[in-house]
């Protein structure tokens, strides 16, 4: 026959209490001493006894799970927001659920409500292309949200951002101080607001210096394969541009492949800047200039909102918060003068 599964009952019975006793080591809830606990936590290891949390539950209601729903967890961005986002629910007792949708809203859909149907507590969503369809769906069976990185159009609810306009005028404003009259941007998906506040701001940085400059705009993938392609097309303009701007980091690896497969040479003969930095693990030599976002601090302070809400059972804020953080210009080797000629 199968071995039962141990009960609290069992771990009870193990070191001679009563399972009132053994539940509020469990759930860290009235006194219990010191040593007690220590027996009673040494029994659960021994039995190897996991507690029903799903029978705890449905007694609280709650499940002490968030979900994050995120669009390209391979890029470092994330890969950092996730950490913060782990961090601060793990110090208040959550446990977080990643997903990922690969840009693909029918693929958001289906994990929003799967999350929903195992009863998470909150949601963290960085919309696919913007779209909204989720959070409302979200919201309408009154579960706590808060929006990340991007904003969700005709959606009312808490957000956290880094400032993509800001960051992107610093950027703008820095290639139009060194000479370059002919840019190009490679920009993501349209109707994105992340890619529509950072064209919008590189431009106006950059105009506000060269009004008569030349800004042209490429629009594809938040990758490196539509960053390689889109850099190929941008150097086929006539004149060709003096400098690129990629609107997310994977964008500008992917234009410094297409510059190198151009046998050009950065920055000497094309600048080269972009948003979002990459860690150390994976640049061994900063290179690149970018605005860098606090992508740690983004996931943190999304989680601290998202369980504040939670704690006061808030799923329709009114008036719903916006957190917009600072991003820091970082210029490095990849920027420099527009060549002559």
């Amino acid at each position: 026959m199968p071995r039962s599964k141990p009960t609290i009952q069992d771990v009870a019975r193990r070191c001679g209490v009563a399972p009132i006793t053994v539940s509020r080591v469990i759930n860290n809830s009235g006194y219990v001493a010191t040593e007690v606990r220590e027996r009673v936590q040494q029994a659960i290891r021994d039995l190897g006894y996991v507690p029903n949390t799903l029978a705890r539950s449905l007694r609280s209601s709650r499940t002490n799970t968030i979900a994050l729903v995120l669009t390209d967890v391979t890029n470092p961005f994330f890969t950092t927001v996730v950490r913060g986002a782990e961090d601060a629910a793990s110090e208040h007792g959550y446990m977080l659920i990643i997903a990922n949708t690969d840009e693909h809203e029918d693929k958001e859909h289906r994990y929003v409500q799967m999350l929903l149907q195992h009863r998470v507590d909150g949601i963290l969503l960085v919309p696919a292309r913007g779209a909204a369809e989720s959070a409302r769906l979200i919201q309408q069976q009154q579960t706590p949200l808060v929006i990340m990185d991007r904003r969700a159009v005709g959606t009312r609810a808490d957000t956290v951002c880094g400032d993509s306009l800001g960051g992107a005028r610093q950027l703008g404003e820095l290639v139009a101080s060194l000479g370059h009259n002919h840019v190009a941007i490679l920009a993501g998906p349209e109707a994105v607001s992340t890619s529509d506040d950072r064209i919008l701001g590189f431009q106006q940085g950059f105009q506000n210096l060269r009004p008569n400059g030349v800004c042209a705009v490429y629009h594809g993938l938040f990758n490196q394969d539509s960053g390689r392609s889109l850099t190929r097309q941008a150097l086929a303009a006539h004149p060709r541009p003096t400098a690129l701007f990629g609107c997310n980091n994977f964008m500008t690896i992917g234009a410094l492949r297409g510059l190198r497969d151009a046998n050009l040479n950065v920055p000497e003969q094309v600048t080269l800047v972009g948003f979002d930095d990459l860690p150390d693990s994976i640049v061994t030599f900063p290179f690149l200039t970018v605005a860098a976002q606090p992508a740690y601090e983004m996931g943190r302070r999304s989680v601290e909102l998202l369980l504040d809400r939670i704690k006061n059972s808030v799923t329709d804020p009114d008036p719903p918060i916006e957190l917009l953080l600072p991003v820091d210009l970082i210029v490095r080797a990849s920027s420099g003068p527009a060549p002559h000629g």
